[in-house]
């Protein structure tokens, strides 16, 4: 993928004079038209070898264009805080939002590229980074990024060149360390896996863009000019930019489904609800003060019915885990900040560090439920959902985090009992309103969505826990079991012993 930018691409003095007042102020016409009406943000990726104009480039940028509307964002190692998270958290909280340029220095391949170099990835863990790196891209152009990925390319002898140039001259002297003529010694190995990592990468909705490193002129102006072209590209189309990536959904030819399955008469007497809460929940806090857990993270998704009992519910996880320990976050609609991120970028957010536990009081499951059944997205976006949040809960599972996930179901006569006790009771009246009852109406809407959610979400990393929640008590102690049974499987500890009542 290099050969084109080993060809001695230059541009002389008279020509780049010429043409820079005229691509400057393309670039800031479009800038501006972009921030009036683009609704859409640009993630920009400049990458390359040491002392290919990385950071030169990413200078004339700012130099070119209006620096209010631009956001740089510079990665090395990851901090302590970082490392407790999974690998994409730093990335995800970077991202720009809508109508705003995110320039980043290093990205999400440099890690990858570095580590195979060091010997520490085997080829087919680099595959599979790769691959969830494909899909995080697909997953941000789906929601209407535009993404450009630029490669800084030079020869082995033109990148020797190049730092003995820059060591030179005094103003630039510093940007050549030990590190960069170490890392000359393994350009070899920096071509292999970049080289592979490209080609894995280079797709067609985030193709690489590979540009000679060694003129500076040259390599200003086609940066310059391909960020112009994209951004005049896409703000000249009105055509809508998602797609569905899910085919049709199968409705059932008869009425059982994971919701109608469940049995919602079982109950528990108070004598042993009280005995069978204090019992896990006592479990629950040896389970969550467990060396072993300093490893992982506890997240807690909670969806259900209107009046199902969720908040109950969470109140008596928490009596049993340390205050300092637990974060509760309540979701409702998306702010104005939010709406301006990838759907799931107020989520990622949340992620707790290990050791720590996140509850969920509604989720990311929205946009397949009440954004679905509401209009308040595209079928595009829903469908494609699905794919995105298995995505997104595999990668939290496979860097430690343990993800439990519980739909609380209730009888429609339950419900109708609890929104009319809930209007005569003083200080249970914020939690019933006009959106309860209007949402009661379209049950069957909802209802087809939750089985469609389940089938689709249901894995065998994150499961789900239906609950019925017609009892109260029964529903508790469901849920307080749960949680310890899959702390215990994760950490090695060993199965409960109560059986299902």
């Amino acid at each position: 993928m290099f050969e084109s930018a080993e060809l001695g691409h230059k541009i002389d003095k008279e020509t780049f004079r010429t043409e820079v007042p005229k691509l400057r102020s393309a670039l800031l016409d479009t800038q501006f038209d972009f921030l009036q009406k683009g609704k859409f943000p640009v993630v920009i990726l400049i990458s390359g070898v040491d002392g290919a104009g990385k950071g030169e480039t990413i200078n004339v940028l700012y130099e070119w264009m209006d620096p209010r509307y631009l956001s740089t964002l510079a990665f090395s190692a990851p901090t302590d805080e970082e490392r407790e998270r999974p690998y994409m958290w730093r990335y995800w909280r970077a991202l720009p939002p809508k109508s705003r340029i995110g320039i980043f220095a290093g990205s999400w391949y440099s890690n990858p590229i570095a580590e195979r170099i060091l010997g520490r990835l085997g080829k087919g863990e680099l595959d599979q980074r790769m691959d969830q790196i494909n899909r995080f891209e697909a997953m941000l152009v789906n929601e209407g990024a535009l993404v450009l990925k630029f490669w800084f390319h030079l020869s082995k002898d033109g990148q020797r060149q190049r730092l003995k140039a820059l060591e030179k001259d005094p103003r630039t002297s510093w940007r050549v360390t030990k590190e960069s003529w170490a890392r000359l010694k393994t350009y070899g190995k920096l071509q292999e896996a970049a080289g592979h990592v490209l080609r894995m990468t280079n797709t067609p909705w985030a193709p690489w863009i590979v540009v000679e490193g060694t003129d500076d002129h040259y390599r200003s102006l086609t940066v310059g000019r391909i960020i112009l072209d994209a951004l005049k590209s896409r703000l000249a189309d009105t055509r809508d930019q998602n797609y569905p990536v899910a085919p049709p959904l199968v409705r059932k030819a008869d009425a059982l489904d994971v919701l109608t399955a469940l049995d919602l008469t079982q109950a528990l007497a108070k004598k042993t609800y009280e005995k069978d809460l204090a019992k896990w929940q006592g479990r629950l806090s040896e389970l969550v003060r467990h060396p072993d857990f300093r490893k992982h993270s506890l997240i807690l998704a909670f969806e259900g019915s209107d009046a199902a009992g969720k908040g109950g519910s969470i109140r008596r996880v928490t009596a049993a885990i340390d205050a300092r320990q637990y974060q509760i976050i309540p979701v409702a609609a998306p702010t104005e900040e939010e709406r301006a991120q990838p759907y799931l970028w107020r989520f990622w957010r949340h992620i707790p560090r290990v050791g720590r536990v996140a509850i969920f009081d509604r989720t990311w499951y929205g946009r397949v439920l009440v954004e679905r059944v509401e209009g308040f997205c595209a079928e595009a976006d829903w469908l494609r959902a699905y794919t995105e949040i298995n995505d997104f809960e595999h990668e939290l599972q496979k860097d430690g985090a343990i993800v439990v996930k519980f739909w609380l179901q209730i009888s429609a006569d339950e419900q109708l009992k609890r929104f009319k006790e809930r209007e005569k009771i003083a200080f249970k009246r914020f939690k019933i309103t006009e959106e309860d009852w209007r949402n009661r109406k379209k049950s069957r809407a909802y209802h087809a969505a939750v089985c469609d959610m389940v089938d689709r979400t249901s894995t065998t990393t994150a499961p789900w826990t239906l609950v019925e929640a017609n009892d109260k008590n029964f529903a508790r102690v469901k849920i307080l079991r749960t949680i310890c049974e899959r702390l215990e499987e994760a950490l090695g500890t060993g199965k409960s012993q109560l059986k299902e009542k």
